[in-house]
């Protein structure tokens, strides 16, 4: 921990197993107490460049690499990061301000991504195609092979600097693939910190670069090398927009934004729900891809379930990320913070109401639920990323979806109710990539498969499903004569 609240403390870039200085560094400050905690490397367009040559001459050792040993490797990083489990949280939540209780799951997370990813590496599989079922296949024989894309420059963002990481490096060094990785601005400790577990774990040199500085210079000189063969990004919608319409024929994977739903049918027992809306409004101050920001309750619980919402909601306590009995603590920058207290303004104009929250103390944004919102006010229509959540009123489960699918996101939305036909029926009906029935849109565990429709992106994540995205099918056919 000292050495991280080393204000001196210089990170450097990692290129080909190497720390590389470079001539500009950036003060690093911590988001909840402002105090610098590092000096991060600046890179430019030279220096990325650099990485990619470092990954596009190891791509062939990884590539080549027999499967149980990518796998023994992968497991190796679980066993180092379970030993230093305390230290990769401490990290997370001095870089972010995520309470440390919500970064200690994120590590436990990660340590099961490694394991997935380990599994994933000995999975890699084709198929046989009956040939003979076409009548000039006859008398050949042909099968699939998967082959590793090669190198794959990866963009990750400040909310899981860890975990999101994994989701990225984990299945490319499963699939075979080397990796130039860009992490946010704010969070790049976390990053650094993996690529040292890696190198211990005895990752060959050049297979992970990290490479940290501004996106616009980083970003972009991986989308314009050619041998950079795929971009997996996850951030805004503007920022993936960009990359997907100068990417050409490269590969990619955007996982880029959300303003998440939940339905709540008339049938539903409010005690037992309103834990998991809390946590999945307020957990990581709202800095959730699936956070819950759009309610849609049924008019006979709406009063019960605004009354028992608003009161838990009360209770969290806001403050130091490393205190342990913190729920909420700082958004990401003072500039996040202005942000969101505008959005609610623009609320506060309007005919909506301020339940609860809606005020900063100290820096920190208070949770804030707001009901009565228009579907055009910012906080309803569009990504809030805070501790900001959404509370209407509705008739029946087909006008909620309407007004879940009334978004230019569909990642995930959730519905709460004791019908199958309604269950059913929004599992049908809703515009998004995962549909959570009997639970918030926050939900996630790292084998499944995520992304979603519209703006919210294109492929998936998830181990195996990464895994397939990081990979080329090659047919092979063997005319037997």
């Amino acid at each position: 921990m000292n050495k991280i609240l080393d204000r001196t403390a210089k990170k450097y870039l990692l290129i080909n197993g190497e720390k590389v200085e470079t001539a500009n560094y950036a003060p690093l400050y911590s988001p909840y107490s402002r105090e610098q905690i590092a000096d991060i490397a600046m890179a430019d367009a030279t220096l990325t460049k650099q990485a990619i040559t470092a990954a596009y001459e190891a791509k062939d050792i990884i590539g080549e690499m027999p499967a149980y040993q990518r796998a023994q490797i992968l497991e190796d990083v679980v066993k180092i990061l379970t030993d230093r489990a305390e230290e990769a949280a401490t990290i997370i939540s001095t870089e972010s301000a995520k309470p440390i209780v919500f970064a200690k799951a994120e590590v436990a997370r990660t340590i099961e991504t490694y394991k997935f990813s380990a599994e994933e590496a000995k999975r890699i599989q084709g198929e046989t195609i009956p040939f003979d079922a076409a009548s000039g296949g006859v008398g050949r024989i042909g099968y699939t092979i998967k082959e590793p894309i090669g190198v794959i420059g990866a963009i990750t963002p400040f909310n899981f600097p860890l975990n999101l990481v994994a989701h990225k490096v984990g299945p490319a060094i499963a699939a075979g693939n080397s990796i130039v990785l860009k992490p946010a601005s704010q969070t790049p400790l976390s990053a650094l910190f993996i690529a040292e577990v890696f190198e211990e774990a005895g990752l060959p040199a050049g297979v992970l670069n990290v490479v940290t500085g501004p996106g616009g210079v980083v970003g972009e000189a991986m989308v314009e090398d050619d041998r950079v063969k795929m971009v997996t990004f996850t951030g805004s919608p503007r920022v993936g927009i960009g990359i997907s319409n100068k990417a050409g024929l490269k590969k990619t994977t955007l996982e880029l934004g959300s303003n998440s739903a939940l339905i709540i049918d008339k049938d539903v027992e409010i005690d037992e729900i309103i834990d998991r809306c809390v946590m999945g409004a307020f957990s990581n101050q709202g800095q959730v891809c699936i956070s819950l920001q759009r309610v849609y309750v049924h008019e006979d619980r709406y009063e019960e379930f605004v009354e028992k919402f608003a009161t838990a909601t009360k209770q969290l306590k806001m403050g130091d990320p490393l205190d342990s009995e913190t729920y909420i603590s700082s958004l990401i920058t003072p500039g996040e913070l202005e942000r969101t207290l505008g959005w609610i303004e623009e609320t506060k104009q309007s005919n909506a109401t301020i339940l609860t929250g809606g005020e900063a103390q100290d820096g920190i944004l208070e949770p804030t639920i707001i009901t009565d919102a228009d579907s055009c006010l910012k906080v309803s229509c569009q990504e809030v990323f805070a501790p900001i959540v959404v509370v209407n009123k509705i008739a029946s489960v087909e006008e909620a979806v309407n007004l879940v699918n009334d978004s230019q996101f569909g990642l995930q939305a959730g519905i709460y109710t004791n019908n199958v036909k309604h269950a059913l029926y929004a599992s049908k009906k809703l515009e998004v990539g995962g549909v959570m029935i009997n639970d918030v849109p926050t939900y996630r565990v790292d084998q499944m498969p995520y992304g979603g429709l519209k703006d919210s992106g294109t492929g998936r994540e998830g181990i195996k499903y990464a895994v397939e995205e990081m990979t080329e099918l090659k047919l092979i056919v063997w005319n037997q004569g």
